[in-house]
């Protein structure tokens, strides 16, 4: 049966630092760009999604010919800032998986 760690045992693990406090750590002892990475996608995805919106806003304001281009090519445009947006990120995450990687094995020699 599983218990309650005891005082002592809580007083043992390391307290995992807030966000705050990691963006204010100057000694750069630990990455937060990995932990934001899906913040960050979703925020550029949102980016795209209203300069999509308002770009068919103001195709439409012009003419209804202009609009339904605007709708057309902001699809498109969608798209692929979607891809180009996930390719990056992916990178990203791979660039920080290979350095926490590398690290890691420093440490351990």
């Amino acid at each position: 049966m599983a218990t309650a760690p005891s005082y002592v045992e809580q007083q043992a693990l390391p307290r995992e630092k807030s966000v705050i406090e990691n963006l204010l750590d100057f000694s750069f002892e630990r990455m937060m760009t990995p932990r934001m990475l899906k913040a960050l996608y979703g925020v550029h995805l949102l980016m795209g999604l209203v300069a999509a919106v308002w770009f068919v806003f103001s195709g439409f304001q012009t003419s209804t010919s202009n609009g339904v281009l605007a709708l057309i090519i902001s699809f498109a445009a969608m798209l692929l800032w979607i891809v180009y947006c996930r390719v990056v990120v992916e990178l990203l995450a791979v660039v920080f998986r290979a350095a926490m990687v590398i690290s890691n094995s420093q440490v351990n020699q």
